[in-house]
């Protein structure tokens, strides 16, 4: 159980960073191409990316019996 906990822990770190530092960096692209080096395109993308983040986490958390990347059947049997 711990072992599991800890996994879903360094998963959602891991998913929140990548989310967080892809939507900083799109902001900063947007800042400098669009926006005359604003700084709302850059706060906004790191904190959509954060968002995302914990949305996630919270999911990911909130279903303990979900089973990631299998298929479960129901069979009857005759």
């Amino acid at each position: 159980m711990a072992e599991d906990h800890g996994r879903k822990w360094d998963r959602c770190l891991a998913d929140t960073a990548v989310k967080t530092v892809t939507g900083l960096g799109v902001g900063i692209v947007f800042s400098v191409l669009f926006f005359k080096r604003r700084t709302w395109p850059v706060s906004f993308g790191s904190g959509l990316g954060l968002g995302m983040g914990y949305t996630n986490c919270q999911h990911d958390f909130r279903s303990p019996y979900l089973i990631h990347g299998r298929m479960v059947k129901d069979e009857k049997l005759l």
